[in-house]
């Protein structure tokens, strides 16, 4: 009889606390127990089987995926995006940028230093879904891969720098150089250039790096902007294994830098650099850049991964 009514006041404990909310505290003045009694009598509920406590994950959030992710591959964080039913390169980028930008938004401490790529449809499509932040101390946000290009294109490239400052309230800081260069004594004298050298100088205070992850065949962006190697040098580039780039610096499928003379003609950040930012976040999706995006996971060019739920699986 004994154990039947204690049952009854585990039960009855478990009812007051999940079911009609009541406090600890409450519930002990009402029956008369103290409050670490009925804390034991709780989790002998949930130990009894009485109290099932389970999560209904509303369709569209992949929190599982996003868990695995982080797990196999020793990652800060990662968001999964639905883009069910479409295969739409613009759609799936927009959707990617938006969580990123949520991210973003939320994950940004005062006097951040951030880093922004130059060349990513995915990316502008995360500064355009951003809403203005209050302001946190001096935030300042820098290009860590050459700006400079056609005109059309330099201005996409200097829009995502100026605009996320703007929407950050800190301050641009821009790369005044191409992001690629026709030797590496050309690279060698741009970057001594007293601005392009300002920027490059920042690199090592980045906080928070932004960057797509590109597959071996240049986006339409980066082609018509004019930073792009020739058919040739890509070429080169797959032969030697190389799947995917980040920044413009190319890595096989297990990350690995694929090293070449090509390296030296790049004006960005490079990985040993990227590598110790305290959260360099990868934003990329679609089949073509599948495996551009494992590489980068596996590589460790990045930390956080914002992508679709079909890459992600």
């Amino acid at each position: 009889m004994a154990q039947i009514d204690e049952m009854r006041l585990v039960v009855r404990v478990a009812r007051m606390y999940y079911e009609w909310d009541m406090k600890q505290a409450a519930i002990a003045k009402q029956l008369g127990l103290s409050q670490p009694t009925v804390s034991r009598l709780l989790q002998q509920a949930k130990d009894m089987g009485i109290i099932r406590i389970s999560v209904s994950v509303p369709q569209g959030v992949y929190t599982d995926l996003e868990e695995q992710l982080v797990k196999r591959f020793r990652l800060r964080d990662a968001i999964v995006v639905d883009c069910s039913g479409e295969s739409d390169e613009r759609f799936i980028e927009r959707q990617i940028g938006a969580a990123a930008a949520y991210y973003l938004e939320s994950a940004l401490r005062p006097n951040e230093v951030v880093g922004i790529s130059s060349w990513s449809a995915t990316l502008l499509a995360l500064v355009d879904a951003m809403h203005p932040a209050p302001r946190k101390g001096d935030v300042r946000v820098v290009q860590i891969l050459g700006g400079v290009g056609s005109p059309l294109a330099e201005a996409h490239a200097g829009r995502l720098t100026s605009r996320l400052a703007d929407l950050l309230g800190g301050t641009a800081i821009f790369l005044p150089a191409p992001g690629i260069v026709g030797s590496s004594a050309a690279m060698e004298a741009i970057t001594a250039d007293h601005y392009v050298r300002g920027a490059i100088d920042l690199f090592d205070q980045v906080t928070t790096a932004l960057v797509g992850i590109g597959a071996i065949e240049p986006s339409k962006l980066l082609a018509d902007s004019g930073n792009r190697f020739s058919m040739a040098e890509l070429e080169e580039l797959r032969a030697q294994g190389a799947v995917g780039d980040v920044l413009l610096r190319f890595f096989d499928a297990y990350g690995a830098p694929v090293d070449t003379p090509l390296n030296q003609r790049v004006i960005s950040m490079r990985q040993e650099e990227l590598r110790k930012v305290d959260r360099s976040i990868g934003v990329a999706g679609g089949e073509r850049k599948f495996d551009a995006i494992l590489g980068a996971i596996r590589g460790g060019w990045v930390n956080v991964l914002v992508t679709d739920h079909l890459t992600a699986r």
